[in-house]
C-alpha cells in the first residue's frame, strides 16, 4: 500500500516528472520568442488594465494644452524672398584664381551666408535704422524673431519676421531687404576688387613662366639637335635600318678579302698571279731564250766554249732577277690583299660604332619625348593662363564698372492680416497625440513596475509549469472568504437566502439548483473545473491520479476556493471525493463548505477517534466528504510529518477515488511539502490580478531542488475567460420555444 504514497516509489510520479521535464525546452524556447514578440492582444490588455491612469493623464494634459492655447497672445509672421544666383549660371561665373589657372566657383554656400547674414556685423545698421522707429529693438531680439532659409533646392533665400505688431513686422522687413540688397552689392564689389588685385598680382609671374618656358624648350631643342622628338624617331630608325644594311655588305666584302688573302699564300695562285706579271714572263721568256740559244750552240760547240760560257753566264745572271721579280710580285699582291682586308675591317668597326650610337639615341628618345612633352604641356597651360588672364582681366574692369544689384527681391513684404500662433485646432490635435503618448507611456510604465500577474501569456512567460486548466472570474460568486463577508454572515444563510429568493422567483424547479449556487456559473465555471479534472487526469492515462495536493504561493490566490468546487465538480462526475483541510494554521474549507470546525484533521492526528466520526459529509453532495483542519495545534508541522499523518493518508486514498489536499503557502510555510511526497503531486493556484510574479519565481526556484511531483498551474479568476465561458454558455442554454415559462 505504500507505494502509492511515496514520490519515489509511485510509478506515476517518476512519469509526470519525466513529462515536465521532457515540457521544459519548448516551453523555455517559447518563453524566450514571446518575450520579445508582444502582441497586439498584449498590448490592448496593459491598455485596459491601466485605462484609468492613461485617461487621467490625458485629461490633465488636455486640460493644460487647452488653458495655454486659450491664453497665448497672437502672434504674426511675413516674409520676403531674395534670388542670390542668378538662374542663368553662364551670367554668374565667378572665376577663383590659384597659381597658374582659373578654378570655377561651386556655387553659394547657402548655410554660410545664412550665418553671415545672420551676424552682428551685418545687422547692425539695420538694428540702427530700426531703433530710430522701435526702440527697444536689439540684436538678439531681432535675431530671435528672424528666421533666414533656403527654399527647396532653389537659389531663393526667404527672409521671415514675426511678432505681435504686424506693421512693425512690415516695417523690420522693408528695411531688411533693403540693407541686404545693398549687402550684396558691397560684397560684389568687394570681392571684384579682391579678384583684379589677384589678376595684377599673378599676371607679371604668368608672363615670366612663358618667357622661361619658351627659353627652356629652345635650349632643349638646341642640345639633342631636333624640334619634334616624333620625327627624330623616325630620322633615327632610318639610319640604324641603312646602317645595318651597309654592315651586311661589309661583312661580305671582309669574308671575300680574307679569302683572296689566304689563297694568295697557295702555290697554284701564286703561279697564276706570276703569269699575270709581265716583268715576270719576259724574264722567263729570256731564259727560255737562252736555253735554246745554249742547247744551239752546244751542237756546234763544246761546254767550254767561251760562246757557251758566256750564255751559260748570262743564264745564271738571269736566275736571281726572276727570283727577285717573283718576291716582288707576289709580296705586292699579298700586301694589296692584306690592305684591302684592313680597311673593310675598319670600315666595318665605324659602322658598328656608328650603329650603336644610334641606337643609344634611340634608347633615351622616349625620355627626352616626355621632358620635351612636359616642356610643351606646361609652356601650353601658361599660355591658356595667360590668356585666360587677360580676359578676366578686361571682364572684371567692365564689371567693376557696373552697379547693377547681383541680388533679385522677387517678393516683397506685406502687413500680415492672420496669426500664425495660437492655432488651436493643431495645437489641440497635437497636444491630444502628445498627450495619449504620454498616458500610453504611463501605462506602459506601471504594467513595467507591476508585480502582479494580469493574463495568461504573463504566467506562462514566466512560469515553466504547465498549465492544467484556467478558471474564469465572476463577481457575482456566492462562495467567500471571510474578509469578503465581514458581516460574518454565515454561509447557509447566504445560500438559504439566495435560494428562497430564486424559489420566489420561479427559477428552480429542482434539488439540484441548490448544488448549482456552490459554482461560480453554473456554465462557466463548472465547465472550467470539469476541464481541469480532464486535464489532471489525463496527465497519467496509465493509472488514475486519485490524491493531489493544492497549494500557491502566497496567501489570498483562492486556493481553498479552488479545492473545494474542484471537489464539488469530481463529487458531481459520480467520484467519491474528499477533501482535506490541512492548512492547520488558518484554515477556510469549513467556512466554504458551511460545516463546523470543532473536531477535524488535527484532532484526527491527535487522538484515537475513527475517522468516520470526524469526516463530515456536504450536504447535497453525497460523494463529497469533507476533513476540516480543527483545532490549531501548536507545531502543525510535527503532525503533518507524523506516522500517524502517513497511516491517516493511506486510509483516505484506499476509501476514496480522489482526495485533494487544501495546503498552505508554499513559499512561507513548510506544511504542504511535508505531504506533497506522499501523494501523486501538488496543482498550484495562480490568482489574476493578485499572485505576485516575484513569489512565483522564487517558489519556482526552490522547488527545483526539491523532491516533489508538480503537476502543473491552474489560473483562477481570469477575467477574459469569464467573458467566453459567458458567451458560450447563455449561447448553448438559450430555452427551446417548448421549454419557455409562460407568465
Amino acid at each position: 500500500m505504500n507505494n502509492h504514497h511515496t514520490t519515489s516509489n509511485f510509478p506515476e510520479n517518476g512519469l509526470l516528472a519525466t513529462r515536465n521535464r521532457e515540457l521544459a525546452p519548448s516551453i523555455l524556447s517559447s518563453l524566450i520568442t514571446q518575450e520579445d514578440d508582444k502582441s497586439l492582444k498584449d498590448y490592448l490588455g496593459i491598455l485596459q488594465r491601466h485605462a484609468l491612469t492613461i485617461t487621467g493623464v490625458i485629461i490633465l494634459g488636455m486640460t493644460g494644452v487647452t488653458y495655454s492655447a486659450m491664453n497665448q497672445e497672437p502672434i504674426y509672421q511675413e516674409s520676403f524672398q531674395v534670388l542670390v544666383e542668378p538662374i542663368d549660371s553662364d551670367a554668374t561665373d565667378q572665376l577663383t584664381l590659384t597659381e597658374s589657372q582659373l578654378i570655377k566657383r561651386q556655387g553659394l554656400d547657402y548655410e554660410s551666408q545664412i550665418q553671415v547674414l545672420k551676424s552682428r556685423e551685418t545687422l547692425e545698421k539695420t538694428i540702427q535704422e530700426l531703433q530710430k522707429i522701435y526702440p527697444d529693438i536689439t540684436y538678439i531680439y531681432l535675431v530671435q524673431n528672424l528666421t533666414i532659409r533656403r527654399v527647396g533646392e532653389t537659389k531663393i533665400l526667404e527672409v521671415a519676421y514675426k511678432s505681435n505688431d504686424p506693421k512693425k513686422i512690415k516695417t523690420v522687413l522693408d528695411v531688411l531687404s533693403k540693407n541686404f540688397l545693398k549687402y550684396s552689392l558691397d560684397q560684389r564689389q568687394t570681392k571684384l576688387r579682391q579678384a583684379m588685385k589677384f589678376v595684377d598680382e599673378q599676371f607679371p609671374k604668368i608672363e615670366n613662366r612663358v618667357e622661361k618656358l619658351q627659353k627652356e624648350l629652345q635650349i632643349f631643342r638646341q642640345r639633342y639637335n631636333f624640334i619634334d622628338p616624333e620625327n627624330q624617331s623616325s630620322a633615327i630608325s632610318s639610319q640604324i635600318q641603312l646602317l645595318s644594311q651597309q654592315r651586311l655588305t661589309l661583312n661580305q666584302q671582309i669574308v671575300a678579302a680574307r679569302n683572296n688573302y689566304l689563297s694568295l699564300q697557295q702555290p697554284q695562285e701564286q703561279l697564276l698571279i706570276l703569269n699575270n706579271s709581265p716583268n715576270y714572263q719576259q724574264l722567263i721568256a729570256q731564259q727560255r731564250q737562252l736555253e735554246v740559244q745554249i742547247s744551239g750552240e752546244l751542237a756546234r760547240f763544246s761546254p767550254n766554249n767561251p760562246v757557251i760560257v758566256t750564255l751559260q753566264e748570262k743564264k745564271s745572271n738571269l736566275a736571281p732577277l726572276i727570283q727577285q721579280e717573283t718576291r716582288r710580285v707576289l709580296t705586292l699582291k699579298l700586301a694589296e690583299a692584306e690592305s684591302n682586308l684592313k680597311k673593310v675591317e675598319v670600315d666595318n668597326q665605324l659602322l658598328m660604332q656608328t650603329e650603336r650610337q644610334l641606337q643609344q639615341k634611340l634608347t633615351q628618345l622616349p625620355v627626352l619625348t616626355r621632358q620635351y612633352a612636359t616642356i610643351v604641356l606646361n609652356l601650353q597651360l601658361a599660355n591658356e593662363s595667360l590668356t585666360r588672364f587677360l580676359a578676366n582681366k578686361e571682364r572684371l574692369q567692365i564689371e567693376v564698372a557696373q552697379t547693377e544689384l547681383p541680388w533679385s527681391l522677387i517678393k516683397a513684404a506685406e502687413q500680415p492680416r492672420f496669426p500664425i500662433s495660437p492655432n488651436i485646432p493643431r495645437q489641440m490635435l497635437l497636444g491630444m497625440v502628445a498627450c495619449s503618448l504620454l498616458g500610453v507611456g504611463t501605462g506602459l510604465l506601471m504594467e513595467k513596475i507591476d508585480t502582479i500577474y494580469h493574463s495568461v501569456d504573463q504566467v506562462k512567460e514566466k512560469i515553466r509549469f504547465p498549465i492544467l486548466g484556467i478558471l474564469p472570474f465572476d463577481k457575482s460568486m456566492l462562495v467567500k472568504d471571510k474578509s469578503a463577508n465581514p458581516d460574518n454572515e454565515s454561509l447557509d444563510d447566504q445560500v438559504e437566502n439566495k435560494l428562497e429568493l430564486r424559489n420566489i422567483l420561479g427559477l428552480n424547479n429542482s434539488r439540484s439548483s441548490k448544488r448549482s449556487y456552490y459554482y461560480y456559473q453554473k456554465g462557466g465555471f463548472s465547465e472550467a473545473l470539469q476541464i481541469l479534472y480532464s486535464n489532471i487526469q489525463l496527465l497519467n492515462s496509465d493509472q488514475p491520479i486519485n490524491s493531489l495536493v493544492i497549494s500557491s504561493s502566497l496567501p489570498g490566490d483562492g486556493k481553498s476556493t479552488v479545492s473545494f468546487n474542484l471537489a464539488k465538480t469530481v463529487a458531481s462526475m459520480g467520484k467519491k471525493v474528499l477533501l482535506v483541510d490541512t492548512d492547520l494554521r488558518l484554515s477556510s474549507v469549513h467556512k466554504l463548505a458551511g460545516l463546523k470546525n470543532l473536531w477535524g484533521l488535527s484532532n484526527l492526528i491527535a487522538t484515537n477517534i475513527p475517522c468516520e466520526q470526524i469526516i463530515q459529509e456536504l450536504p447535497d453532495f453525497s460523494n463529497l466528504s469533507v476533513l476540516t483542519a480543527g483545532s490549531l495545534p501548536p507545531d502543525p508541522a510535527r503532525l503533518l510529518s507524523s506516522d500517524k499523518m502517513k497511516q491517516l493518508m493511506d486510509y483516505f486514498h484506499d476509501n476514496f477515488d480522489l482526495v485533494i489536499y487544501d495546503a498552505p503557502p508554499m513559499l512561507s510555510l513548510v506544511d504542504a511539502r511535508l505531504i506533497a511526497p506522499h501523494t501523486n503531486g501538488v496543482m498550484l493556484v495562480v490568482r489574476m490580478n493578485k499572485t505576485d510574479k516575484s513569489s512565483m519565481l522564487e517558489l519556482q526556484e526552490s522547488l527545483k531542488v526539491s523532491p516533489i511531483n508538480i503537476l502543473g498551474m491552474v489560473v483562477n479568476a481570469d477575467k477574459n475567460r469569464a467573458r467566453n465561458y459567458n458567451y458560450y454558455y447563455n449561447y448553448y442554454n438559450q430555452p427551446y420555444p417548448n421549454q419557455q415559462v409562460s407568465s
